[in-house]
């Protein structure tokens, strides 16, 4: 298996006509590994290092999937960010329903939509993206990146994985015991195939005109890319 490349394969979650029970089974595993593998903590990572503590604060998900991210973002956040409000977008409209049957003590909104396609009023302070870039061509990862930055206040910042034989065989493993969704068990090991190298994000970033930004590698194999407007 070659690992210099990245797969071009599409997930079966990129494929149309997924039954809901699927997705929401998928979304239910996806948020329990997210949390066991350190996968939050480094959303909170990025998260605190772009936001203010004081007064309103808009942070907007894109490919938010089941919304886990965001809920795990308003669990720590307390009273340390009273003011916090968020947004979700999703274009897998099964995805944003997960994500509406969650409790909510802050305000939310979740949008069905292409996050191409969406125009804000007033832009979120902070966008990010949790496993979502690893979804994407190259060219079309550029184009997200500058869009990223566009319509952020503060900057953005990305969570996604680390292309590497230890993380791939891990994932395999875990998910062929302990997981009960199809979806999982095939995408999971994909998703690394399609994660990346330090060099290949930092090249994307430049040829998006950005400078201003850090890489960072997290446990288990993940990247963290903050930009700061």
């Amino acid at each position: 298996m070659d690992f210099s490349i990245r797969a071009n394969r599409l997930e079966l979650l990129d494929l149309p006509n997924i039954p809901a029970a699927d997705i929401q089974r998928n979304m239910y595993e996806l948020g329990i590994i997210n949390q066991q593998l350190g996968g939050h903590a480094i959303t909170w990572k990025g998260f605190t290092r772009l936001a203010k503590r004081e007064g309103q604060i808009h942070i907007c998900e894109i490919g938010c999937g089941g919304g886990d991210n965001l809920k795990a973002i308003e669990r720590k956040a307390g009273d340390q960010y009273a003011g916090i409000s968020f947004t979700g977008i999703d274009i897998n409209p099964d995805c944003i329903g997960v994500a509406e049957k969650t409790r909510w003590k802050k305000p939310v909104c979740f949008l069905v939509s292409d996050y191409r396609d969406v125009r804000f009023q007033t832009k979120p302070d902070i966008i990010f993206c949790s496993l979502f870039c690893h979804h994407f061509k190259e060219d079309d990862l550029v184009n997200m990146f500058r869009w990223m930055r566009e319509n952020s206040r503060s900057g953005f910042f990305i969570n996604d994985l680390h292309r590497h034989p230890m993380a791939y065989h891990a994932i395999r493993f875990i998910t062929s015991f302990f997981s009960k969704s199809y979806l999982v068990k095939h995408d999971g090991p994909l998703s690394v195939l399609r994660g990346f190298k330090r060099k290949e994000l930092e090249d994307l970033l430049h040829k998006a005109g950005i400078s201003n930004y850090t890489v960072q590698w997290k446990w288990a194999f993940r990247w963290l890319v903050i930009v700061h407007s």
